[in-house]
């Protein structure tokens, strides 16, 4: 019985985070992982082709809002342990049709609760007892920092800026609350700014790599004098496997890279990595296509996670440091333009300024 790996259910599978824990957790050899995914636009299968035939992974098309077919699913493939990460998760998105976001981060998160707590009841009592719902959220539903001073913790209260984070916060109290009405065994996790291969090419570095590749401007917010905590994305992927397993049954843990950078200290070192690996015709840097646009309302100023509970109580630490990780990144670009380049055309305006979002 030892053997037999445990199926873990990931919500999000097909997307950057989710297919990053799908890929680390079969690869791990201790888990049988269910991928359930709507397939949105930031949906792709093709970052699992790795997956393809594994036997220890199998991917079901389904929306969390679908409470029947999510249950059935759940019953279906014994599930375990389940995994929440599916989510619309940009921030200019939200500004610009919030109500997708109120639909999926909470209700969708609500209805998928209801069908995990009436798959948890139905569990024999050795089963319940390992049982875990374990709900990925963001550092954004904290609000802000200022510049100087400060770091989130997990008793840091919620204040979001934006529509993207208040469905986040709610979707949050909802895991909260569907564990002290209901006893549903929980545990949450709030990160900071993931990167790494097979980032949809909208999100900042990722979409400024495309640009500068395709001799496009850099658009940067205001003076690019944001803040934000990276974390690379096959280090959070560990972090939750560990938070899922090792985390105390109520409680929250704060992931972050211990690895601040404003927006324009990343641009200007994606440019100097290009400059040394893909150098411009004509022998100019790639920091000569940085453009400075208007900024977007309510852009929150800094974030900064304190991960200490996570590496204490976890024993987990990054593998990467930024700039360790942002080599691999750039270096994954460069050499898979069969991944991104056809999302780039097929489905969004890559010079759009409301696409350099830093999250």
């Amino acid at each position: 019985m030892k053997n037999v790996p445990q199926t873990v259910l990931v919500t999000g599978g097909a997307g950057f985070i989710g297919s990053a824990v799908c890929r680390h957790l079969v690869a791990s050899g201790k888990y049988r992982v269910v991928n359930l995914d709507k397939l949105t636009y930031a949906g792709n299968l093709t970052s699992l082709r790795d997956l393809d035939g594994n036997p220890n992974y199998v991917f079901r098309k389904a929306d969390i809002c679908d409470t029947d077919k999510v249950r059935k699913i759940l019953a279906d493939e014994a599930v375990d342990l389940v995994m929440h990460l599916a989510a619309e998760s940009h921030v200019d998105r939200s500004i610009d049709g919030p109500m997708a976001f109120v639909t999926t981060n909470v209700v969708g998160t609500a209805s998928l609760l209801q069908a995990v707590l009436d798959h948890w009841r139905s569990l024999g009592e050795e089963a319940r007892k390992r049982f875990r719902f374990h709900h990925v959220s963001t550092d954004e539903v904290f609000g802000d920092l200022p510049f100087d001073s400060g770091v989130f913790t997990e008793d840091s209260p919620y204040k979001p800026s934006s529509p993207y984070s208040a469905s986040k916060a709610a979707s949050d109290h909802f895991v909260r609350a569907w564990h002290e009405t209901y006893g549903l065994p929980v545990v949450l996790s709030n990160c900071s700014n993931n990167y790494g291969p097979y980032h949809f090419p909208e999100k900042l570095i990722p979409l400024v790599i495309a640009n500068a590749l395709d001799e496009q401007p850099l658009p940067v917010y205001g003076k690019g004098a944001n803040i934000r905590d990276w974390l690379f994305v096959e280090d959070h992927a560990r972090a939750l496997e560990a938070v899922m397993t090792g985390g105390r049954i109520g409680e929250s843990y704060n992931i972050g890279g211990r690895a601040e950078r404003t927006n324009l200290e990343v641009v200007e070192a994606i440019c100097a990595l290009l400059d040394a690996r893909r150098p411009r015709n004509g022998g100019r840097s790639h920091l000569d296509l940085i453009t400075y646009v208007t900024d977007r309302p309510g852009h929150d100023r800094r974030y900064a996670i304190d991960p200490t509970k996570s590496e204490q109580e976890l024993g987990w630490t990054p593998l990467e440091t930024f700039e360790t990780g942002l080599a691999r990144t750039v270096d994954w670009y460069l050499a898979n333009g069969w991944w991104w380049r056809p999302i780039r055309e097929q489905r969004f305006d890559g010079t759009r300024q409301g696409l350099v979002a830093a999250k």
